[in-house]
């Protein structure tokens, strides 16, 4: 992994872990982040967990390349970062260790030593010089623990933020989805100290940050703005996303039937996401995950025992012990003699702030009936008022009918607005299960998007579709224009944008599989929702050519023109890897001017 010339990794994956701190799935493992820093002097930034201690040294020696360490610097004293530490100290005697005052007490207490005449004790805004690297030293107590620390380094603009900006798995699992494993892995690990996160953000935004090296997860280097925004929106408490959460427990079926009910009405009146989770049977951190990622939550759970099923119990304590707030709450109660379900959930938020409670309470007794029916339907319509009344998400087959070698365009979204760029190279790859391919251009900032997002829509041109469409999605990078500035989309249940006008239907895709093809790659993709919008014709690639696209004139130019967009070429020969400036096609989409 190449950070720059100077800053090299010297982390560890764990694939042999199953729980993270005993409590975390981590099907793909974990990795423990390690660096080290050569310049005139040298700096060793962490250990890593005491399993990997012979894998770690190892790495470092080959990275030292003969030189001897000047500082360990450890920013988090929790094991799997700071077991090595006496065993650093063996090797490297001459070392000088670098921590906050709280770390070297906490050092005493995990090894019996603090390392007396050997260590640098740092505060907050102190500074180490290697030679042309500074480092700066910047407190972060609580996030997670009172002791730690993140350090910038000025010269190559680097954020080495402890278990910020981190994720569960291992850096050699392909994973595209970022968001989905450092949302479980903040709110888990990270989440009760939102006030000290937005703290460390503060200090962080005046820092001119390039890179951000965390010590589990990938190094971050493109688009930080996407991930910044992401600590801020979860630090901050916020709804992250559109649409309702139903947390359920159910002993024979009827809860759960309630919670079915009400899912159907919320998609019939307009919600755009509903994710319902049975608590009994789901991993309690991705239902803790979700909780925090939506702005409504519906707890519906059996009185049990005089209170409420245990798995309700912990899953509102996970949340509340987390500071669970700012979110719009419901309950569904059932019981069959004495139901207290919902009085018992409320008593448990009773420390918990800015929640809005729903006027409408359900109230089932044993199983559902008209009353309890109606309670659904009215409490549906309180949680789905600021939503338009839509049909639940469909998925059509007769929309795989409309691809040809047609044109289209893929929106994405990057976290902080919408995008979209125009492709002709859309094609159903298989029936059973009904899979389609999208291949893109590695240029693109869409590629990129998708890539790491995990998901894509695709909105199928119809042949009344004029040139500005193009021209907007197809001449502009997404990097620098934002292409939505002057369209107002609908939005489809995975939360991206569909066009209103010149389509005939749309697919949402998820990402299932990914080829790298060498200037493209091709995104295999599953169906996730599926729509026709009317019968108008499809607009082909050839149509495109003679009815849409204005016809270049080149005038007194020798050369060659690109037939997608008409940028002119001028030179005897056009060089075969050559690259369309404007609409990013290749060689093979340029004819000599005549």
């Amino acid at each position: 992994m190449f950070i720059s010339a100077d800053v090299k990794y010297t982390g560890v994956n764990d694939h042999s872990i199953d729980l993270f701190e005993g409590m975390y799935r981590v099907n793909n493992g974990m990795s423990y982040n390690s660096y080290v820093v050569i310049d005139e002097k040298t700096a060793v930034l962490d250990t890593v967990d005491k399993a990997f201690s012979d894998e770690w040294l190892e790495n470092l020696r080959s990275n030292l390349n003969g030189r001897k360490p000047d500082y360990l610097i450890i920013h988090h004293m929790e094991p799997d970062h700071s077991a090595n530490i006496s065993k650093f100290a063996q090797i490297y005697p001459d070392a000088v260790i670098v921590a906050t005052p709280k770390a070297f007490v906490m050092m005493k207490n995990f090894f019996g030593n603090d390392f007396p005449g050997r260590t640098l004790s740092v505060s907050d805004g102190d500074t180490l010089s290697l030679g042309k690297h500074t480092l700066t030293f910047i407190t972060a107590p609580m996030v997670h623990w009172p002791e730690v620390m993140v350090t910038y380094d000025d010269y190559d603009k680097i954020l080495f933020s402890a278990d910020g900006f981190g994720k569960f798995g291992a850096l050699d699992v392909e994973e595209d989805d970022w968001a989905c494993e450092a949302r479980r892995y903040y709110f888990g690990i990270v989440g009760k100290y939102g006030v000290q996160v937005q703290a460390l953000l503060k200090k962080a935004s005046a820092l001119d940050i390039k890179t951000i090296c965390p010590l589990h997860g990938p190094v971050l280097k493109d688009n930080l703005s996407y991930y910044i925004n992401l600590y801020d929106v979860w630090s901050s408490y916020k709804a992250e996303s559109e649409g309702v959460m139903i947390a359920y427990t159910s002993v024979y079926g009827n809860t759960k039937k309630a919670v079915e009910l009400l899912e159907e009405k919320l998609y019939e009146k307009g919600c755009p996401k509903v994710v319902v989770t049975d608590l009994a049977r789901s991993d309690m951190a991705e239902a803790v995950e979700d909780a925090f990622r939506y702005g409504k939550i519906v707890f519906a759970t059996t009185t049990y025992n005089g209170g409420i099923f245990p798995f309700m119990k912990e899953f509102i304590h996970c949340l509340t012990e987390r500071n669970f707030k700012n979110r719009t709450v419901a309950f569904i109660e059932n019981g069959s003699w004495a139901p207290v379900a919902a009085k018992t959930m409320k008593e448990m938020f009773e420390k918990s702030q800015g929640l809005n409670y729903s006027e409408n309470t359900v109230k089932i007794i044993s199983a559902l009936n008209e009353q309890s029916r109606a309670e659904i339907n009215n409490l549906a319509d309180e949680l789905c008022k600021e939503y338009l009344p839509v049909n639940k998400p469909e998925k059509n087959p007769a929309s795989l009918f409309k691809i040809g070698y047609g044109l289209y365009v893929v929106t994405c979204n990057d976290g902080v607005k919408d995008n979209g760029l125009i492709v002709n190279t859309v094609a159903q790859v298989t029936n059973m299960p009904e899979k389609v391919m999208v291949t893109i251009n590695k240029d693109n900032y869409s590629h990129f998007v998708i890539k790491k997002t995990g998901k894509m829509n695709v909105n199928c041109l119809t042949v009344d579709a004029p040139f500005e469409i193009f021209k907007n999605f197809g001449f502009q990078s997404g990097r620098t224009a934002d292409k939505f500035e002057n369209i107002k989309p609908n939005y489809s249940d995975n939360g991206l944008a569909v066009l209103t006008e010149n389509i005939n239907s749309y697919m949402s895709l998820k990402v299932e599989d990914y080829v790298d093809l060498g200037s493209h790659g091709m995104f295999i993709c599953s169906i996730e929702e599926s729509k026709v919008i009317s019968d108008a014709e499809t607009m082909t690639y050839s149509y495109y050519h003679s009815n849409v696209k204005p016809r270049p004139r080149p005038v007194n130019k020798k050369g060659f023109v690109c037939k997608i967009c008409g940028y002119i070429y001028e030179g005897d020969t056009l060089p075969e890897n050559f690259i369309c400036p404007v609409c990013k096609h290749g060689a093979s989409d340029f004819e000599p001017i005549k």
